[in-house]
């Protein structure tokens, strides 16, 4: 019999953490949405060098290259057009069966905050934080605050099991 992907609603998500097979630390509870789990920014961002040189878009090319981390103490401005790195206060650990994907919220959407670029997609077995790609899409600039809660991540059940172990299988930081 073949299964199909499904979305984990509360109880499910509540079950599986526990159960101790899905780990989300810090988490409280009040986190917990009917189909999704809110996840905050943490106190760093990596912002892109001054310059206006283009970047070799190789398979070799590094991120960190190009970028500089910054304490998010104070709240940062992001400029219209200007993209940043996140990174969620949350450690998120998946079992290799659930994999997930990180959304936007909509109250930080409508005034024009993507939280990611293309790379929305949380690998099953990951046991890391997630890294935003958070640009600014709006004509206006937007004060981005440390702990809020920025996204959303939306678990589902895989069809088998699998772990990443590839290049930021492990990233705790930026």
């Amino acid at each position: 019999m073949r299964r199909r992907m499904a979305v984990l609603t509360r109880d499910v998500i509540l079950s599986e953490i526990n159960s101790g097979r899905l780990v989300i630390s810090p988490f409280a509870p009040d986190q917990l949405g009917s189909a999704s789990i809110d996840l905050t920014l943490g106190s760093e961002i990596r912002v892109f060098e001054e310059g206006r040189n283009p970047i070799d878009l190789v398979e070799n090319a590094d991120y960190r290259d190009h970028t500089r981390v910054m304490r998010l103490d104070d709240p940062f401005v992001l400029e219209p057009g200007v993209t940043i790195h996140g990174i969620t206060r949350e450690i998120i650990e998946l079992p290799p069966n659930l994999c997930g994907f990180l959304e936007g919220r909509s109250r930080f959407a409508r005034l024009g905050l993507m939280i990611h670029v293309t790379s929305a997609f949380v690998q099953p077995g990951v046991s890391n934080r997630q890294v935003l790609e958070m640009s600014n899409v709006s004509d206006r600039p937007l004060r981005i605050h440390q702990g809020v809660r920025i996204c959303q991540l939306v678990l589902l059940r895989t069809e088998g099991e699998a772990i990443y172990d590839g290049r930021f299988a492990d990233q705790k930081t930026l």
